[in-house]
């Protein structure tokens, strides 16, 4: 048992998470709903192999998948290494280098916390002025953006960004449980929309409402920016796992020119 939870009590509350009765799971996981029914009540005790198997298929987290084989009285079978470990050389080197090619559009790495690992200097610009207090490690991206001190008095369609990101955020609890991430969100959700008086969003192109751009005002003018996720694939490490790359895109050509002109300057 750990955290005053049994294994039992960790299966059946990822089961609940993921909408799925016991004999949703038995079904999926090919094993005896018996069994399952059995495990969850304590009445008997899963295997290290069975453990990894059922996470599996409720497509636990790596570190609540620890946090389970714990419960089951087993070793944790996914390493927690810190970033500067030697280890995780590779995966920092590869992440440096999305970030620097993909200047001058911005670009950045956050931790499972929303908190920034590195940017690019495309991003540098683009933050440039807001609170120096939001600046202060560890940054909080989320707090950058949506804060009345942070970017969120020049984000022209603060409402519809805001709105994108607290429902990102929401579905990662739902995905993780992380306490954390619960209480960032109501930290977020109560910060006030309308901030400022703004001028009007320069129209995107009528094909491109498929996303919702972030629409920034910059020194030059106007941006609208799309952006894309990309993590780790087949993680081994709780580390990694956990990590992402956010990267922004110029969602039209006076876009891409004013990025190009700020890095010049």
């Amino acid at each position: 048992m750990v955290g005053g939870m049994d294994i039992g009590s960790h299966l059946r509350e990822w089961r609940h998470r993921r909408g799925l009765s016991q004999l949703d799971l038995a079904v999926a996981a090919e094993v005896s709903s018996r069994h399952l029914s059995f495990i969850e009540t304590g009445r008997a005790q899963p295997s290290r192999d069975m453990v990894v198997h059922l996470a599996e298929h409720l497509e636990v987290p790596l570190r609540a998948r620890n946090a389970m084989l714990a419960a089951a009285g087993f070793a944790p079978l996914f390493s927690e290494r810190t970033l500067d470990d030697p280890a995780l050389g590779a995966a920092r080197a590869a992440m440096e280098q999305v970030l620097r090619v993909h200047d001058p559009y911005p670009a950045l790495a956050v931790d499972r916390h929303w908190n920034m690992i590195s940017a690019n200097a495309a991003v540098g610009r683009l933050v440039a002025g807001v609170a120096p207090s939001l600046m202060q490690p560890p940054v909080n991206v989320l707090r950058l953006s949506l804060h009345p001190d942070g970017l969120a008095r020049r984000i022209l369609n603060l409402k519809e960004w805001r709105a994108h990101l607290l429902v990102r955020l929401r579905r990662q609890i739902d995905a993780t449980a992380d306490p954390v991430l619960e209480a960032l969100l109501q930290e977020l959700a109560a910060y006030p929309v309308e901030l400022s008086r703004r001028p009007p969003a320069r129209q995107i192109a009528p094909e491109l409402p498929v996303v919702v751009p972030l629409q920034l005002q910059s020194d030059s003018g106007s941006l609208n920016l799309i952006s894309t996720t990309t993590v780790f694939g087949t993680p081994l490490d709780v580390t990694v796992a956990e990590m992402a790359l956010e990267a922004f895109y110029p969602a039209d050509t006076e876009t891409s020119a004013l990025l190009r002109k700020l890095a010049d300057a």
